[in-house]
């Protein structure tokens, strides 16, 4: 009951916040027209519900589930990840955490969290520094945040996901030169893959470790 409540709610948040992304990308692109930002929305809140052990985590999950929907479609309208969002979810989700941590003498949890997030973003910000054209500064402060998720349940996740993300990019890049739908210097926006490649990781590595 809580997974389909959680889906429920979020994905009529993510309906309510429509016009407010719209006015944050200040573009009419098809995809913020299509609802895939509710979709994803409703799903990363049953996911979310899923994954939670107990109310405080089921907030961060689902306060960052709600946020990283927004994030995914807008960064493939725009190819940007507006500040706007990334900024209060550092600030949301890792406050979640410090509280979850409080209520379970999880400190240890807490900061295997936070080395998750600092080490993802020094490795997107060196791949960044090295090949701009492929990453930019959008992509390495979205590390910091799934790095501090995939760092919460263990340093398998982390590895996982950021080997995930780069998979799954470099499978659908692949698929759209093979159909001709892209060529070598079409650009790709890269956080939906990253944030799917969390996703993937935990799935993938399993609970808490």
């Amino acid at each position: 009951m809580t997974i389909v409540l959680t889906a429920l709610v979020l994905g009529g948040a993510a309906v309510v916040l429509t016009e407010w992304m719209r006015k944050v990308t200040a573009e009419d692109s098809w995809w913020l027209g299509i609802g895939l930002h509710v979709l994803l929305a409703g799903v990363g809140g049953a996911g979310a519900a899923a994954l939670a052990r107990d109310e405080l985590e089921l907030v961060a999950f689902g306060g960052l589930a709600l946020a990283l929907a927004l994030l995914a479609v807008i960064d493939l309208a725009t190819f940007r990840l507006p500040d706007v969002i990334t900024g209060p979810t550092y600030l949301f989700f890792y406050g979640a955490l410090v509280a979850a941590a409080a209520t379970t003498d999880g400190w240890g949890q807490l900061g295997r969290a936070a080395a998750g997030g600092a080490v993802l973003l020094v490795v997107y910000f060196v791949l960044a520094f090295i090949n701009p054209a492929g990453l930019g500064l959008g992509d390495v402060k979205l590390a910091g945040i799934l790095g501090g998720f995939l760092g919460w349940f263990g340093w398998l996740h982390v590895l996982s996901g950021t080997l995930a993300a780069f998979l799954l990019s470099g499978l659908v890049a692949i698929v759209l030169l093979v159909t001709r739908r892209a060529t070598l210097k079409t650009e790709f926006p890269f956080g939906p893959w990253m944030i799917a490649g969390a996703g993937v990781g935990v799935l993938w590595a399993g609970g808490p470790t």
